[in-house]
């Protein structure tokens, strides 16, 4: 029986998530379709634009995605505190980017003379909208509602777009994230749409490198992306927001990994191990087999066996799902 989404997302546990939507007609989401003989292509670029212009209103990061022919899978980083940082009116302003609001929130918005009991009631909407603009499952429902309203129109038809909810798994430890991260990344590679990370379109990947590769002096800082959730280098002692890893040795991981599970490529392992993975102690054998069967191995909760056993006592599970999976990332 499927769980609420509620009891899928604990950010008590990991603000780290995995998220994936898939479409359910035989109509492709992005690519050509052979049966039809149409070309979709252009709506990868309606999902990489809304699915990095909604952070803008959302307290919630993009860590990584990869638009693929009829799903796409995105990496969220829910940043709590951002939201509690923010007046109501900046709340307001926000939800109106999305929505048309209230009567009563557009007079507050335009600074209209509001007697106190509109004013309590304002507030508590503010409240509400607060809630929802740190909430995944609001993040992905404006976002797949939004490309399903302009694929419907340009089909010409109406119904679902989507097969069914999105699929959500929590990111439990850094073992979890970077291979996550990775797996993500890599989607074009092992669905053989592209033969390298830089020249796979759509993906997270290919903006952080193209940044990357704007600024070559090695006197001044990487440049990060800003619609990305950027890396913060490995963890210490007043570490800034960020993902906890050195982009440098996350680009070397992504390169090593995928060189290794590309058919035209022989699949030794080399003896240099890329930073993380040493930082991490995974086994690359256990490695490799997690980044290329990572939706199949984990459920709704991944992570080492340790971060798993625990997250499950907290969440009160009779029973630890993934434990098999698990003891690869331990």
């Amino acid at each position: 029986m499927p769980l609420p989404r509620k009891a899928q997302v604990h950010l008590g546990t990991t603000p780290y998530y995995h998220c994936m939507s898939r479409c359910v007609r035989r109509a492709f989401l992005c690519g050509y379709d052979s049966m039809s003989c149409r070309d979709y292509e252009h709506r990868r670029q309606w999902i990489e634009d809304q699915l990095l212009d909604l952070p803008r209103c959302f307290s919630i990061d993009v860590c990584a995605y990869a638009v693929m022919s009829n799903h796409f899978h995105v990496v969220l980083h829910v940043n709590g505190r951002k939201a509690t940082k923010w007046s109501s009116l900046e709340v307001i302003q926000r939800w109106h980017e999305l929505f048309k609001g209230t009567l009563l929130t557009q007079r507050f918005a335009r600074d209209d003379k509001l007697s106190s009991a509109e004013l309590n009631a304002v507030g508590e909407v503010a409240e509400q909208w607060r809630e929802r603009l740190s909430d995944i499952s609001w993040f992905m429902r404006v976002l797949n509602e939004r490309i399903a309203r302009q694929a419907n129109a340009e089909d010409r038809c109406t119904g679902r777009f989507w097969e069914g909810r999105f699929k959500c798994q929590a990111l439990l430890d850094e073992k979890a994230l970077a291979a996550c991260l990775a797996y993500v990344d890599l989607n074009p590679i092992r669905s053989k749409m592209a033969d390298r990370p830089e020249n796979s379109s759509f993906t997270s990947a290919k903006r952080r490198i193209d940044a990357l590769s704007s600024n070559r002096s090695k006197f001044q800082k990487p440049i990060q992306p800003t619609c990305l959730l950027p890396f913060a280098g490995n963890p210490r002692k007043d570490m800034p927001e960020g993902l906890p890893f050195r982009l440098t040795d996350y680009l070397e991981l992504l390169d090593w990994t995928g060189r290794v599970i590309r058919e035209d490529k022989r699949g030794f392992i080399p003896s240099n191990l890329p930073p993380i993975l040493t930082r991490l102690q995974i086994a690359p054998d256990n490695w490799l087999s997690t980044t290329q069967h990572f939706e199949s191995r984990f459920r709704r909760l991944v992570g080492g066996w340790h971060a798993l056993k625990r997250c499950c006592q907290e969440l009160g599970y009779q029973r630890t799902p993934g434990l098999s999976g698990a003891r690869l990332l331990s």
